[in-house]
């Protein structure tokens, strides 16, 4: 059984039914699996939750790309522990031809919060690798006016590091207090190195909500014996597609997730 053939269980929700649950300063909750544990948690779900579709899709491709100083200066802080830190990414809704530019900051209470705008004229099948935020023109200086009130580095800095191409599935509970996202085929090209990496049946599940509302999918995870584990999709596809970046400290992560990719 395939995972659109769980899903068509599922009662639908549409965005803009989800429009009140943006959680837009939320707390995330990660965990990392498989696909074939993936498709029991969803038979066992199906009663909690309702399923997003857009354009009649219940799966929906993303495309991301991640931006960093030429030193990888954000990956290097979060590959240290540091707990207040950003990312800068332009994050694309393939089907529906939305691009936005996003600036994610953690802080030290674990709560993240995202601002973003919309991405003129981005093309995610055919992406720009030579994107410079500099005030070029009208929109450029828009784009720089954004990250100069939200980014804590200098935009002109910023340089193009990694993307990364997955399928998600987006839960809404019944309660509409909480999303869970479910990402499958994820798949790394590093721009730096030019180093391909498939993730094979990795899934990462994430739970965001606002504050530590009660959850009825925890109990679920925990009887699949999935954990929570933590999994930066820039962090983790860096240090798997560039041999030049340290990573010292997520070692374990690191051999945890290829475990499961070996398994």
């Amino acid at each position: 059984m395939t995972l659109q053939d769980i899903l068509i269980n599922y009662k639908p929700i549409t965005l803009e039914e989800m429009k009140d649950i943006r959680l837009m300063n939320r707390i995330d909750t990660k965990f990392v699996t498989t696909v074939p544990v993936l498709k029991q948690l969803l038979e066992i779900a199906q009663d909690d939750y309702f399923v997003q579709e857009t354009g009649g899709l219940r799966i929906s491709p993303y495309y991301t790309l991640y931006f960093d100083t030429a030193d990888c200066a954000m990956y290097n802080r979060h590959e240290a522990g540091h707990l207040v830190r950003q990312k800068l990414r332009i994050r694309s809704y393939v089907d529906a031809k939305l691009n936005f530019l996003e600036v994610k900051t953690k802080n030290n209470h674990g709560r993240t919060k995202k601002k973003r705008m919309t991405m003129e004229g981005f093309d995610a099948l055919n992406p720009d690798h030579a994107i410079r935020f500099e005030r070029q023109d009208e929109q450029f200086v828009a784009y720089d006016d954004f990250l100069r009130t939200y980014l804590r580095y200098a935009p002109e800095s910023m340089t193009e590091q990694i993307e990364n191409r997955f399928d998600r599935i987006t839960l809404v509970n019944k309660g509409k207090t909480e999303r869970l996202t479910i990402d499958t085929h994820l798949r790394f090209h590093n721009i730096a190195t030019g180093i391909d990496r498939d993730m094979g049946d990795i899934v990462i599940i994430e739970l965001k909500r606002d504050g530590l509302q009660p959850s009825p999918i925890l109990g679920k995870l925990l009887q699949l014996r999935i954990f929570p584990h933590g999994f930066s999709k820039y962090v983790i596809g860096s240090a798997l597609t560039n041999d030049g970046l340290r990573h010292n400290r997520i070692k374990p992560r690191l051999r945890s997730i290829l475990k499961k990719i070996n398994h």
